[in-house]
């Protein structure tokens, strides 16, 4: 095994590889789908260009990495592992990583784990890990994400869509700017056609009777791992309660299981219960609930 640094596209192209290994050899296992980060890339971060590191077998096939994702001024980190690896390489690969990202001046950060993963939490506390609610302020409360899972054979039938709406693909709208670029940025649509697993047909989007944007949802399907992701789905505030995110949901649903996707994902706050009872009742079934650590930065000698 040894390490190498990928940066730009080409960390895209290999933590694409290695998610896309840790899927195939498990239906569920790991935080994290290639299309996270395909999906993470449709705005630049200053994390990009860093170069990022990788653990690669003698075939050259990633094994692991430590990926830094700037999210506004705070870094995240995402360890990566194939399933079932023993604890002393998990130990091994989160502190060469924290180590590396000390060296670029990068060791205040977040780090989303498993709450049930006793062997990442003993690694992480171990090296200076707290709850985000004590590591800040001692008042932040700490943030968490449910995993949830749907078998595409068990999806739902399409609900109506309300009539005074219409239902499109990015194919449809490709001539005005992209319905993400308010909060994408102005690049967003030519970031997300730089990845391997968008689809303009699974980029859904619905327009109210002036042809303004009132909801959207992204649909993500990797035919190497036959699995989709949902992320992420959004209802305008003066469209919401009209059942368009309900129909985006069961629309893009039905895509992806056509376009061959076996095992659907979508992760939510468990603190937003409106995208949590429309999940649910979909018929997603919470796997996995994750917390968030916090580490600071290391005191400065007097």
């Amino acid at each position: 095994m040894h390490a190498q640094h990928r940066s730009g596209i080409e960390y895209l192209e290999a933590v694409t590889t290695l998610t896309q290994r840790v899927r195939a050899a498990h239906p569920t296992a790991g935080q994290y789908e290639a299309a996270d980060f395909q999906w993470w890339w449709r705005t630049p971060r200053p994390t990009d260009e860093l170069p990022q590191p990788f653990w690669f077998d003698d075939s050259g096939r990633p094994e692991a990495a430590v990926i830094a994702t700037d999210w506004g001024g705070e870094i995240a980190l995402a360890p990566i592992f194939m399933p079932d690896v023993p604890p002393d390489w998990v130990e091994h690969v989160v502190e060469g990583g924290l180590e590396h990202f000390a060296e670029l001046g990068i060791d205040s950060v977040d780090l989303e784990v498993d709450r049930d993963d006793a062997v990442m939490r003993d690694v992480l506390t171990g090296n200076g890990f707290t709850a985000e609610a004590d590591g800040r302020d001692g008042t932040t409360a700490s943030h968490s994400v449910v995993e949830a899972w749907l078998a595409a054979a068990a999806r739902p039938e399409i609900s109506p869509l309300h009539e005074d709406y219409r239902l499109c693909s990015r194919l449809d709208t490709a001539a005005r700017p992209h319905h993400m670029t308010k909060r994408g940025g102005p690049g967003v649509a030519q970031r997300l056609g730089q990845t391997s697993l968008y689809r303009p047909d699974l980029d859904l989007v619905v327009l109210d009777g002036d042809d303004e944007y009132a909801a959207y949802s992204l649909f993500w399907h990797d035919p190497t791992t036959n699995t989709g992701l949902v992320e992420p789905m959004r209802t305008e505030e003066d469209h919401q309660r009209r059942g368009l995110g309900r129909h985006l949901l069961t629309t893009g649903l039905d895509l992806l299981a056509k376009a061959g996707a076996e095992r659907i994902k979508i992760c939510f706050e468990p603190g937003n219960p409106a995208a949590r009872d429309l999940y649910l009742s979909v018929g997603f079934e919470p796997d996995r609930h994750t917390v968030i650590l916090f580490r600071g930065a290391a005191p400065q000698p007097s």
